[in-house]
């Protein structure tokens, strides 16, 4: 539990949604009618309905249309609940990278005789990301930070612990100090992660050299 099972559930969650949002964001964009409707079905529903609630049908829902035996663990129902979340908006933050492209790269590459697949993997899709790459961190520190929404469906995050010991450790006349005291280093805790990943990225924004004409 703890801080370690918010940092492996975030982690977890992104390596999960961001594939899934890359092939979201392929199949949005698709000539193929079948795969662009399936694609936008998808990123449209999901992002309909708030992530709470998504939690609540992994939680809740999920186990009733098991097999009879077969049982999840809370803490991988409620990660496929935020990579299910989190993919189809880092969807749309691939999908607008893909648009931003001008037509003449493809045209170039089908000049060089390059398949779809080939222009997808070499030429557009690094770009894409490339273009994206501070959305794309702004999305996966939201999805860390909405991590804290798993003490809603009984999994003791560092935020369910931080909140559960407070009542244990303190006497009536301290319970507010030391109320503040722990949601105050809770909160520098979940700032120095996001903050380390902000300054990362830009980093690699300068390496790439980001909004340099």
């Amino acid at each position: 539990g703890g801080f370690m099972l918010t940092f492996i559930l975030a982690i977890t969650s992104i390596s999960l949604s961001f594939p899934l949002g890359v092939l979201l964001a392929l199949g949005r964009t698709s000539t193929m009618p079948l795969f662009r409707l399936v694609s936008t079905a998808y990123i449209e529903l999901v992002r309909g309905v708030p992530l709470i609630t998504w939690l609540l049908v992994g939680a809740v829902m999920l186990p009733v249309f098991l097999p009879e035996g077969v049982e999840i663990q809370g803490i991988i129902r409620a990660m496929f609940a935020i990579t299910f979340f989190s993919a189809a908006y880092l969807a749309e933050n691939v999908r607008g990278g893909l648009q931003s492209i001008g037509k003449g790269q493809y045209e170039a590459a089908k000049a060089l005789g390059m398949s779809t697949v080939q222009m997808t993997v070499f030429i557009t899709l690094p770009q894409a990301l490339r273009a994206v790459i501070p959305a794309l961190v702004g999305q996966v520190i939201a999805l860390f930070k909405d991590t804290s929404l798993v003490t809603i469906i009984g999994i003791f995050d560092f935020l369910h612990i931080a909140r559960a010991v407070i009542p244990a450790q303190s006497q009536p006349f301290n319970f507010f100090g030391t109320l503040r005291e722990t949601l105050l280093f809770a909160a520098i805790l979940y700032w120095v992660f996001t903050f380390a990943f902000s300054r990362a990225s830009l980093r690699l924004e300068k390496k790439l050299g980001l909004g340099e004409r």
